[in-house]
């Protein structure tokens, strides 16, 4: 935190409604062990060592439980709570939401992801004896979750029937509350001209680097494009870090990309508002696989809300988030893939479409702003907290607040959404127009 954007918006959409919110995570690199962020009290602990191998996992999971519950008493000292909110994965955290339970603390689970999904996915469906335990103790401790949880919120509608069916909780008891992004702070800006210098289109992929994640399949692309097509012109910018990242570097040296294709690593909110803002498209790689189907993929929204067309492997839930703006392929596909990134790539005009349709859709369908009434409404209800007019009027509203627009124009001067011509002519060049260059 705050790297995590689904959480740290959801702290900030409590502590607009006048709750006090303190947050237990892992440390990043150069954190220190409690910092104060507008107003959330954040307590980190040391990571675990990467985990490697069941045993790794079983050490890693184990050793941040009984990290993430000393501080909880260091928070119930510093600062009290009444209820608890976790994330998944793991699944492990209802144990300690059930010993704060013998304090009168409620636990709020906030359903991230599948994780027997997650294992198949990874792993294939298990056919050994071993295999079948992990699984069904994924199973299980899912169960659990569900069990001890007074409220759940599903980030989608396929995590929702999930929750009703696997884990029999009453409809009334679960909240969608999707990840949209905050529309006002993601939009686009002129960004610095060098990120396009020597090639005529940039492409971008913002996520994760896990197995399932299918980063890979990018550089299968690129090397389609590059060295199979002769499409020399064009650059890939993955952003992001995971389990996969050192193989996919090594990966794409051999396939001789490292001129088509750059690795940022961890990337904050300014730099990523300049790579999307100067992308022509966004990549969804993800393959079909029984977590991804019905998985939400962020980065799709965060591409919508810079103007960005996505092309993506069909998924269900994906197509949910996209729309009619977004273009898919089947699973696996990646002639396919190429030839709609090719297509869209000499079609600037419906590029320019998609990116409008696409930013129109985010901000006046999947923005932030109704999933965080949403989302404070289950604590309202659950601490009985009915919200009085003066709390319904710290609703953001248009125009932001300063500190929002700040945050936006940290990373470059924005882009006039009102101004129709100007914002065609953006999303068809990325650039500012040759009048204010002159």
């Amino acid at each position: 935190m705050p790297l995590d954007r689904r959480v740290w918006l959801e702290c900030q959409a409590l502590r607009s409604q006048g709750y006090e919110v303190s947050v237990v995570c892992p440390k990043g690199p150069g954190d220190p062990s409690y910092q104060e962020i507008d107003g959330v009290h954040i307590h980190k602990y040391a990571p675990a060592p990467e985990a490697k191998g069941l045993a790794g996992f079983a050490i890693e999971f184990a050793y941040s439980w009984v990290r993430t519950a000393l501080l909880s008493f260091r928070v119930r000292r510093r600062h009290g709570f009444d209820v608890i909110q976790a994330c998944n994965p793991p699944d492990t955290y209802w144990l300690l939401a059930l010993l704060w339970r013998l304090r009168g603390v409620r636990f709020v689970f906030d359903h991230h992801d599948l994780n027997p999904e997650l294992y198949i996915s990874r792993f294939g469906r298990p056919t050994g004896i071993a295999g079948r335990l992990q699984l069904g103790g994924l199973v299980m401790l899912e169960r659990n979750t569900f069990r001890v949880a007074d409220r759940v919120l599903s980030t989608n509608g396929s995590y929702k029937r999930v929750a009703e069916r696997r884990g029999g909780l009453d409809p009334v008891h679960v909240t969608i509350v999707r990840s949209g992004p905050d529309t006002t702070v993601m939009r686009p800006v002129y960004p610095d001209p060098q990120i396009r210098a020597g090639v005529d289109h940039l492409l971008a992929y913002l996520g994760i680097m896990g197995p399932q994640d299918g980063v890979g399949n990018i550089l299968a692309l690129m090397d389609e494009l590059v060295h199979r097509r002769g499409r020399t012109g064009v650059r890939a910018v993955l952003m992001g870090f995971g389990d996969c990242l050192e193989d996919l570097r090594k990966e794409c040296t051999s396939r001789g990309l490292d001129d088509n294709v750059i690795f940022t690593g961890r990337v904050g909110p300014a730099e990523i508002t300049q790579y999307l803002s100067s992308a022509d498209l966004g990549l969804g790689p993800d393959l079909n696989t029984p977590l991804n189907n019905v998985s939400t993929m962020n980065k799709t929204m965060e591409y919508m809300a810079y103007g960005v067309p996505a092309v993506s492997f069909d998924l269900v839930e994906t197509r949910v988030s996209a729309g009619d703006t977004g273009v898919f392929v089947p699973s696996g596909d990646i002639a396919g893939f190429a030839d709609a990134v090719e297509a869209l790539l000499d079609d600037p005009e419906r590029r320019v479409e998609l990116g409008l349709a696409a930013r129109r859709r985010v901000a006046e369908e999947l923005d932030w702003k109704p999933q965080a009434e949403a989302y404070v409404g289950v604590f309202d209800e659950l601490l009985d907290n009915a919200p009085d007019e003066a709390r319904r009027a710290a609703w953001p509203h248009t125009p932001r607040p300063a500190a929002a627009t700040d945050a936006a124009t940290d990373a470059g001067d924005l882009v006039d959404l009102d101004d129709d011509a100007e914002l065609r002519r953006f999303l068809r060049d990325r650039t500012r127009s040759m009048v204010e260059t002159s």
